[in-house]
């Protein structure tokens, strides 16, 4: 066995890359053979993306220089520019990219939507070989078409952070003519990874945005029900709704100095899944940084009978300016709540950015590579994708059979939760909790602190102060003055 333990970095580097069967293999779009590509004597149209991501795979959507894991922005910029489709020269700036939206590490998007300005087939012909080869997707051997995907290298810290409005009500720009466009689904889709899908395009005008044209978007939590008052859950989840200030309900990101912290929700359900799930839906017109994690962790305190629907009341209830009444007829008025009890957020990994809403007749989605709807079909990425599902399916099946074979010698662990309910145990003193954080993970206390009860984070307002005369200033090229003893515990 090698030592790596021992091995420099730049040893264990050379080793990789002897090892990476893609490393020596140049690619046209980064070695290109012949004379250099000209971008500019190529017409340029601007679309939008959707596509779908398994989030587990990546450090997140946004771009990042030198990510710990590749990026989905990262991975995919890189399969545009190897399909020739943007120029890398210029970057995200350089094509105007607009996110919907922009996912943490190990968080997954159903229906993200991206838009951005590409290299357009129409109104030109291919009239050399390199012209060829730049419109459609170069022949890729066996080896680039592994299920690691071809080796492109390429992370919310924000669930969200839509602060701005939604500005535009766009029409997609239709071309004067039928002419046969880039196969932006296939083209892609045959350079992407596995774990990226581009499922369809859609011309869109000038002044669209994927982020400021968006009208909703649309989050989705899986969890397990077992052990949990799905009742009360949904009780908790209905006081989301409307207009509300969700301070304590999200991370403080001091570098956007936010101030506002009311957010719209169109709508919040429990909801049951095919399945042995349960799905957390939330619909609204803005999420702030790491919100919907929040929110599934008091849900799930709600869920095992250690807190009481109202809670959630409690803590929208955060602006002495306009406090809230009862949720409804019968309650107690929720107590003021203006800064977040010290609590642990939701696992990322069951959450999915799942659909982004647009207003009627601004996109226009297609798949194939003709300029409208009857032109040619493009292939699809389903077989692929129902290929990872039954794989997936397997993998559950084989991890139920393994815990049937443990259980044949050793008694389940006894269920405590929820507190309190019909043929639950009661909780024996000393005993052990295993509190749900989601994705399968616990959190193991003897003892329960109800929320209100723990220390308080600092406000909003102080952790934007502390930024502001630290490291804010450090940015600004100011000397930073000493920072006020009450916001040393402020983590940033």
């Amino acid at each position: 066995m090698e030592p790596y333990k021992n091995w420099s970095r730049e040893e264990l580097i050379a080793r990789l890359q002897h090892l990476d069967p893609h490393h020596d293999r140049p690619r046209a779009a980064t070695q290109p053979q012949g004379k250099p590509f000209d971008f500019n004597a190529y017409p340029k149209r601007k679309i939008a993306l959707k596509f779908t991501y398994n989030g587990i795979h990546y450090g997140g959507m946004e771009y990042q220089r030198d990510p710990a894991l590749p990026t989905v922005e990262g991975v995919l910029f890189d399969a545009l520019v190897h399909t020739r489709l943007v120029d890398r020269a210029g970057g995200l700036e350089g094509c105007g990219w607009q996110r919907c939206g922009r996912t943490d590490k190990g968080v997954s998007g159903g229906g993200q939507v991206v838009s951005l300005w590409v290299r357009s087939t129409l109104g030109s012909k291919a009239t050399s070989e390199e012209d060829a080869r730049a419109t459609d997707p170069e022949p890729t051997s066996s080896a680039d078409t592994s299920e690691d995907g071809p080796g492109l290298e390429g992370d919310f810290g924000l669930i969200d952070d839509f602060d701005e409005p939604p500005t535009n009500n766009s029409k997609p720009a239709e071309p004067a003519s039928a002419e046969v466009e880039f196969p932006y689904v296939f083209g892609l889709n045959h350079i992407l990874p596995p774990t990226i899908r581009v499922l369809a395009w859609s011309p869109v005008s000038d002044d669209f945005s994927a982020r400021f044209s968006c009208r909703w978007r649309h989050y989705k939590y899986f969890f397990s029900p077992r052990g949990l008052d799905l009742a009360a859950m949904s009780d908790a989840a209905a006081r989301l709704v409307g207009e509300c200030d969700f301070r304590n309900l999200c991370k403080i990101d001091a570098s956007k100095q936010i101030t506002i912290f009311t957010r719209r929700i169109l709508s919040a359900s429990i909801d049951r899944t095919d399945g042995d799930l349960c799905v957390f839906n939330l619909r609204g017109n803005a999420f702030l940084y790491n919100m919907v994690r929040h929110i599934m962790a008091i849900l799930f305190l709600v869920g095992a009978g250690l807190e009481k629907p109202a809670i959630m009341t409690a803590l929208l209830n955060a602006d002495p300016a306009n406090p809230l009444p009862p949720f409804r007829e019968g309650e107690d008025p929720p107590p003021l709540v203006t800064s977040k009890p010290d609590y642990q957020i939701a696992d990322p990994l069951p959450l999915m950015l799942w659909d982004c809403g647009y207003d009627d007749g601004v996109l226009d989605w297609r798949t194939g590579r003709a300029s409208t709807k009857t032109g040619e079909s493009t292939k699809s990425p389903l077989p692929g994708m129902l290929c990872d599902f039954e794989r997936a399916t397997i993998t559950a099946a084989l991890d139920e059979h393994f815990l049937k074979a443990a259980e044949a010698h050793h008694k389940p662990p006894k269920q405590y939760f929820p507190l309190g309910a019909p043929g639950v145990e009661p909780l024996p003193p000393g005993a052990m909790m295993s509190i749900p954080l989601g994705g399968g993970l616990v959190k193991r206390t003897g003892t329960y602190v109800p929320l209100l009860q723990r220390k308080r984070m600092p406000t909003p307002d102080e952790v934007n102060e502390r930024y502001r005369l630290g490291r804010g200033a450090k940015k600004l090229g100011r000397k930073a003055p000493a920072v006020p003893a009450a916001a040393d515990d402020v983590d940033e």
